[in-house]
C-alpha cells in the first residue's frame, strides 16, 4: 500500500473514532447542560464531520489506484475543513463565543475545494 493511501485511510479511521466519541459526548454529556439551538449546531457540527470522514477514506482508497498532486491536496482540503467547520461549531456551541461562527464558512470552503478536487481527479484520470 502506498503512502498516501495508508495517511488518509489512517486520518480517516481516526476521524471516524473521534466522531463517534464526539458525538456521543454530545449525546450524553452535553444534552441537558446546551440550549435546543446549541445542541442543534453541535449536531451540525458531528454531521460534517462524519461526511467528511467519509471523504478522507474515500481519498485513501482512490490513492490506491491514482497518484495524483490533486488527490492528495483533496485529502487535505477535506481534513482542513473537518477541523475549522467542525470544529468551529463545536467550540460555539459548547463556549457560546458567537465570533467562532465566523471561522464555520472558511471551513465549508475546504470541503467545497476538496469535492472539486476529487472531481477534477478522476475526471483526469478516465
Amino acid at each position: 500500500m502506498n503512502t498516501i493511501a495508508k495517511l488518509f485511510l489512517s486520518l480517516g479511521a481516526i476521524s471516524g473514532a473521534l466522531g463517534v466519541i464526539i458525538g456521543a459526548f454530545g449525546a450524553h454529556g452535553l444534552k441537558s447542560k446546551l440550549s435546543d439551538q446549541m445542541l442543534t449546531v453541535y449536531q451540525t457540527g458531528v454531521q460534517y464531520h462524519f461526511y467528511h470522514t467519509f471523504a478522507l477514506l474515500a481519498v485513501g482508497l482512490l490513492a490506491l489506484k491514482f497518484q495524483s498532486g490533486l488527490l492528495t491536496s483533496s485529502g487535505w482540503s477535506f481534513l482542513v475543513g473537518i477541523l475549522l467547520f467542525s470544529g468551529s461549531l463545536y467550540a460555539l456551541s459548547i463556549s457560546g463565543i458567537k465570533v467562532l461562527g465566523a471561522i464555520t464558512p472558511i471551513g465549508g470552503l475546504f470541503f467545497i475545494i476538496g469535492w472539486i478536487l476529487l472531481a477534477v481527479t478522476v475526471m483526469k484520470s478516465a
